[in-house]
């Protein structure tokens, strides 16, 4: 049996389910590139609407954050992605996977986050390229900021 195209369209809806995107969320995007994965991007702004850049004034409840090997440091991107961040927001951290340009270590993640008062709950598969760890915020970091 093949896929239809509602299928495949709910393939795709279901990639913002699985980010905890609803209509009405005001998600904001950082480390945009031509590698993003479309896909994602197109389920996403289908559920929220319009993503916005990080010279946004507005609280956000989520980041998603596009990160590669050699983008500068991880500790201090995810300082910034904190700015706007609503307290119970969640920071999306988006790499390339296994193998792929850019791959970032896991490790690197898992010492990056506490430092910048973020702890890791979930990672998912983000689309063919791309990983997503998702972040929160440790309980009484956005505080000591």
């Amino acid at each position: 049996m093949s896929a239809t195209a509602g299928q495949a369209a709910d393939g795709v809806r279901s990639l913002a389910d699985r980010f905890g995107i609803e209509p009405g969320m005001v998600v904001m995007e950082m480390g945009y590139d031509d590698d993003v994965d479309s896909d994602l991007r197109d389920a996403l702004t289908d559920r929220c609407g319009e993503l916005v850049d990080e010279d946004t004034d507005e609280v956000v409840d989520a980041v998603l954050v596009w990160y590669r090997d050699g983008d500068g440091d991880l500790f201090e991107l995810l300082v910034d992605a904190l700015g706007p961040l609503a307290d119970n927001g969640v920071v999306w951290l988006l790499t390339p996977k296994a193998g792929r340009d850019g791959h970032v270590e896991p490790s690197e993640i898992a010492e990056s986050a506490p430092t910048a008062g973020l702890q890791q709950t979930s990672t998912i598969n983000a689309g063919k390229d791309w990983s997503g760890a998702r972040l929160v915020l440790r309980r009484g970091a956005k505080g000591r900021k």
